[in-house]
């Protein structure tokens, strides 16, 4: 059969350019391709940290390699062999260490773990991620005690205790973040090394600097442990006046009545009905409705996030629920979007609606004035307390004691991947109710808590942005 010539559409014209990123590039000297660690990658000599310990290096005195002032150590790999916790010793993740409230997870047998004791930290010592994302750094405290910490955290202490305040908040400074970055490896998981850490260039200064840095890392130090304290003790209140709680069946396995599952809301899974969670509810002698006692309990929309550094400062639930954010975005919004109602008032408890039921998804925070004016984002539920029927410091006790209220809560989560709480499932959490002055007390406790947290943070954010302007006054060439 002939085949005939048919009309077809020209083909496209070739791209002249490429659509999906520029190519970035730069000439470097042979000479720094082959001193100190010999780096061969690219984006070593790209990234701009590579430009800022350069411009620091360049200033040729005033400066010391960090190893002279810090003594920076890692212990060995841990290989944990895991055990039941009346059996081992609590374990913390490196991303754990920097949770507002660190609860272990996991516990290790001491004696079968080499190296476990070189794990424990003092408090006051400064720790760094090694891996992911590097050379983000917290200070060690009363939270920490007891627990070993993950080998994923570098450890700093200073050769002088007068230099500690500024190791802590020039550790904190974008600008060596940056240079953190820059001097990590690796191509899937990022690592940065003791000896990357040491030499790292940081300005010296003068003592009276150095006093006004260990002051105010001391101070914020105190914070940490007092909010951690009163905690502590207004959740011990709590549990002591609720009792103890020891469910009757196995969480293996148990039994649930038919209309216990087809009533209300209709849940047939079976962690809604868990015999510990039915035994924390039978200790309550009485009891009322979150939405009864609150005034609202709701979220927001979703929205369409823009960042900018013109912005307003902005909150999502991973950064609430963290001791000092990475960073500090800043979201661009439309006056006319009435963006206020995203904004919260001190009083109020935020809470996060989603992630892991043994993580993120539940956790609360009580609002103070340190969180005005600030974005959160629409992924926290929202709750207002009725200040006539119960005070918002008690109400955040009762939902988020890890042993009599917790569980009662996170029960109601829904979802497999990524389990979600519903504002109307929160609502209905069943708040016991105790005597006047005991809910004082504890109220007491959980507000001035809530109260040193939110200062120390502040702290933390200042010591950063001031570590931050005397690095760029150093590159400007003037000394400090």
């Amino acid at each position: 059969m002939a085949l005939r010539a048919r009309l077809v559409a020209p083909p496209p014209k070739p791209r002249e350019l490429w659509p999906y990123h520029k190519l970035k590039s730069a000439s470097v000297p042979a000479s720094l391709l082959f001193a100190g660690d010999r780096r061969m990658e690219a984006e070593t000599y790209l990234s701009s940290g590579f430009g800022i310990r350069a411009a620091i290096e360049a200033q040729g005195d005033g400066w010391v390699p960090f190893g002279d002032l810090g003594n920076v150590t890692q212990p060995g790999r841990l290989k944990g062999i895991l055990v039941s916790p009346e059996y081992g010793t609590p374990f913390l993740a490196a991303t754990q260490v920097f949770d507002v409230r660190p609860v272990p997870r996991k516990f290790l047998a001491m004696g079968k773990v080499e190296g476990a004791k070189d794990c424990f930290v003092d408090e006051g010592t400064i720790l760094v991620t090694r891996s992911g994302s590097v050379g983000r750094p917290t200070l060690a405290y009363d939270a920490h005690k007891g627990i070993i910490v993950s080998d994923d955290l570098l450890r700093v202490q200073p050769k002088d205790k007068r230099q500690w305040g500024w190791l802590y908040a020039y550790l904190h400074a974008p600008q060596v973040r940056a240079m953190a970055t820059g001097a990590q490896y690796g191509h899937i998981i990022k690592h940065l090394e003791t000896s990357h850490l040491e030499a790292l260039p940081i300005p010296t200064v003068p003592d009276a600097i150095a006093d006004d840095f260990k002051k105010r890392a001391a101070r914020l130090l105190h914070l940490r442990n007092e909010s951690h304290r009163l905690s502590t003790e207004a959740d011990s209140a709590f549990a002591k006046a609720v009792g103890n709680v020891k469910p009757a069946d196995k969480e293996e396995g148990f039994i649930v009545r038919a209309a216990a599952m087809f009533s209300g809301r209709r849940r047939l899974e079976a962690a809604y009905h868990t015999p510990y969670a039915a035994s924390i509810f039978k200790r309550f002698k009485r009891c009322d409705r979150l939405g009864d006692v609150a005034e609202r309990v709701w979220w927001m929309t979703r929205f369409a996030r823009h960042y900018g550094e013109d912005g307003i400062p902005y909150l999502s639930a991973d950064e609430l629920f963290t001791v000092n954010p990475q960073e500090t975005k800043r979201i661009l919004v439309d006056p006319a979007d009435n963006h206020r109602d995203f904004f919260v008032e001190p009083g109020w408890i935020v809470m996060a609606c989603s992630g892991q039921v043994y993580g993120l998804n539940g956790a609360a925070a009580l609002m103070t004035d340190y969180h005005r004016n600030t974005f959160f984002s629409h992924d926290l539920i929202r709750i207002v307390a009725d200040k006539s029927k119960i005070r918002a410091g008690y109400l955040l006790v009762t939902l988020t004691h890890r042993t009599h209220g917790r569980p009662l809560l996170i029960r109601a989560a829904y979802g497999t991947s990524i389990p979600h709480l519903d504002p109307g499932d929160v609502a209905d959490f069943p708040v016991v109710r105790l005597d006047e002055l005991i809910e004082d007390q504890i109220a007491d406790l959980a507000e001035s808590a809530a109260r040193d947290r939110a200062e120390a943070d502040a702290i933390e954010r200042k010591l950063a942005e001031d570590a931050g302007a005397l690095v760029d006054r150093f590159i400007a060439g003037k000394r400090l």
